[in-house]
């Protein structure tokens, strides 16, 4: 299912994106390690287009006990675009948490993609999960953080991230560049990355495979690296 949904999410990219490959450091595109003695893999896809400097898929294994899809799409600080963010963990054959948000670089998410979330058929799950202390400050009201009951939640769940994916692809080929909003725009996405980065989960996990340095670097290089204020 987790490979599905990679698939689902490349395709959307292409279907919708002018993608040109993002060049990761050499020793972090695809990384193997030891984690409580199990074999842990981390492969890493990164794609980059006149919208976004960086969109990111993450794919983790740790032996047969634990599967980890990960996805944000890092918009270019000239375009006022949401940060596109989504998560499944499973193991043993079942999702245990998944999360998709379009989580708003400004006060706001922009009009037309408030217009194009309310007109989504309204999705109920049995088991909604409280967000982190840590992810309030940075989520939508549309943010959904579930544990799938069954494999119809499952389905159900994969289709609403394809369906937030969709309208964020298709908003960013019709917003134009807003360079005027640049350094708010940069401080936004700032916020949601030192955010990102509190995630102490995640930390915990990297450092006990591969020791605290390499899971800054990992955190800070890979999985929520700031937007440059230089760049162009």
């Amino acid at each position: 299912m987790i490979r599905g949904l990679a698939d689902s999410i490349e395709s959307v990219w292409q279907q919708y994106l002018d993608l040109s490959d993002y060049q990761l450091p050499e020793d972090l595109g695809y990384v193997e390690g030891r984690l409580e003695g199990e074999r842990l893999t981390i492969e890493n896809q990164c794609y980059q287009t006149p919208q976004f400097r960086k969109l990111h898929l993450e794919l983790a294994q740790v032996g047969n006990s634990l599967d980890i899809l990960h996805c944000v799409m890092f918009p270019r600080p000239e375009y006022e675009l949401p940060m596109f963010g989504c998560d499944l963990v499973g193991g043993r054959g079942q999702i245990s948490a998944a999360i998709v948000d379009l989580s708003p670089v400004q006060s706001t998410l922009p009009s037309s993609y408030l217009d194009a979330l309310k007109a989504l058929a309204q999705q109920d799950f049995s088991q909604e999960r409280g967000l982190p202390e840590w992810g309030q400050v940075i989520f939508s009201p549309y943010c959904r953080f579930i544990r799938p009951a069954d494999q119809e939640e499952e389905a159900a769940f994969i289709a609403l991230i394809t369906q937030y994916l969709t309208i964020h692809c298709q908003q960013a080929q019709t917003l134009a560049a807003s360079p005027a909003q640049r350094d708010s725009i940069i401080a936004g996405q700032r916020r949601y990355c030192t955010q990102q980065q509190q995630n102490d989960k995640t930390r915990r996990v990297l450092e006990k495979a591969f020791g605290q340095a390499w899971a800054d670097r990992y955190m800070t290089t890979v999985l929520f690296d700031m937007p440059d204020t230089e760049q162009n």
